[in-house]
């Protein structure tokens, strides 16, 4: 715990009077530990994914109920992560991240035990209040200790953590699921709780006392006023990209049975060879890319792989040619939220937790609205969801192209 704590301090005091190598190593285990817990975080998520519609429809629920489970969570996200952020602003990053995993915990069990459709959406929105507590805190604490030049690649690490976790996770979910419905939520519940005591060994606080609610009135950020602020783009950028996944997310298994017959089984595997592929850019090529091309550069990139990939699924013809093109959201999705993150950490004029929690709120209100209004034009002709994709992620990277030197300077030397 002593020696975590240390480099906690070396990164916050910054201090580089050490050798490259020391403070390359420094960073390899911040980076290591800060992935560990975003991977643990959300593998209890990635278990819980391809069973809860089975789950839902065995006691009753058709598909309209089973997308208001879905909605439910992201809408609380939504309304609760400015507001758990700005409280992570005040009394520190660790009990909220503490307090969201015990909430975990307890969320999962109890949704394993319902037994009506009732309890299920009562569980579901308080997973969804409290989820908003620990995940945005994770990405605060990479700003808060690691310095601009390096977040890009933090963000990354924690993004791969992420991916991983949607790799592995939907594979436990779907093996527990085959023997009971309820065990994939129970595993979940285990996982959370043993992460929540790695935290509490391990992790130490990133937010000291004498830097806690300096931000004062400013701190009370709405997630709506700030697509409006200096930081409009980028924030309206998060929410296009998170819309126009999710509503492919939502339709692609029905595009893909219709036009060629396709399964769920070909659906996970897809989803896995994305999730690979994400994980892998997020993780090992990022902070190189960023090193060598800059921020604006490689969130460009992320943007045209994203618009390709929606024109390129209309013209896939199998199994190979769907996944490779699917790759290209995973290998741009890194690139994007990583690039991003780091851009708006690095020159918002809020707290950390109040920005993380802003960007999370974009990112939920994408993921309410997208399957939503993708559900609906896939209704009028299958190919319509990923044109409109590409439409607005295209426009989005020619407003980036045109504007993004207008977003303000970046506050390298304000103390987090």
């Amino acid at each position: 715990m002593k020696a975590v704590t240390a480099l906690f301090e070396a990164i916050k005091k910054n201090a580089w009077k050490q050798t490259r190598k020391e403070v390359f190593c420094v960073h390899n285990k911040l980076l290591a530990l800060l992935f560990a817990v975003m991977f643990l975080m959300m593998l209890g998520f990635g278990i819980i994914i391809p069973i809860l519609p089975f789950f839902a429809e065995q006691i009753g629920a058709g598909s309209w109920e089973i997308g208001i489970l879905f909605a439910s969570y992201n809408i609380m996200q939504f309304l609760f992560s400015p507001l758990w952020g700005s409280l992570s602003d005040r009394i520190g990053r660790k009990p909220l991240i503490m307090a969201g995993l015990f909430g975990f915990t307890v969320t999962f069990v109890l949704f394993g035990l319902s037994d009506t459709y009732g309890e299920m959406l009562v569980y579901r929105i308080l997973g969804g209040i409290v989820s908003a507590a620990a995940i945005p805190t994770v990405t605060a604490m990479v700003a808060d200790v690691f310095p601009p030049e390096e977040r890009a690649k933090g963000m990354g690490v924690i993004g791969a953590g992420v991916g991983l976790s949607f790799v592995f996770g939907p594979v436990i979910g779907g093996l527990l699921g085959d023997v009971n419905v309820s065990y994939p939520f129970f595993a979940a519940a285990g996982v959370a709780f043993l992460t929540m005591l790695f935290v509490a060994a391990m992790l130490p606080e990133s937010l000291p006392p004498e830097r806690r609610g300096q931000r004062g009135e400013k701190e009370r950020l709405n997630p709506l006023v700030a697509m409006s602020g200096p930081l409009a783009l980028l924030y309206n950028l998060l929410f296009i990209v998170s819309f126009s996944f999710a509503a492919l997310e939502a339709t692609f298994a029905l595009y893909i049975g219709h036009r060629f017959g396709m399964t769920a089984k070909d659906l996970g595997y897809m989803f896995l060879v994305m999730g690979v592929i994400a994980a892998l850019v997020q993780g090992g090529l990022i902070g190189q890319m960023v090193k060598k091309w800059g921020e604006p550069p490689v969130l460009s990139l992320g943007l045209a792989f994203y618009a390709a990939g929606f024109l390129l699924i209309l013209v896939g013809q199998g199994f190979w040619s769907l996944s490779l093109f699917l790759s290209l959201f995973g290998a741009g999705q890194g690139m994007i939220r990583a690039t991003a993150t780091s851009l708006i950490t690095r020159r918002t004029n809020q707290a950390q937790g109040v920005t993380s929690g802003a960007m999370s709120s974009m990112d939920s209100l994408g993921r309410i609205l997208g399957p939503l209004v993708g559900g609906a034009l896939f209704s009028w002709h299958y190919s319509a969801p990923y044109i409109a994709g590409a439409l607005l992620v295209g426009a989005m990277l020619l407003l980036f192209l045109l504007h993004n030197r207008n977003l303000p300077e970046p506050e390298a030397t304000k103390s987090r």
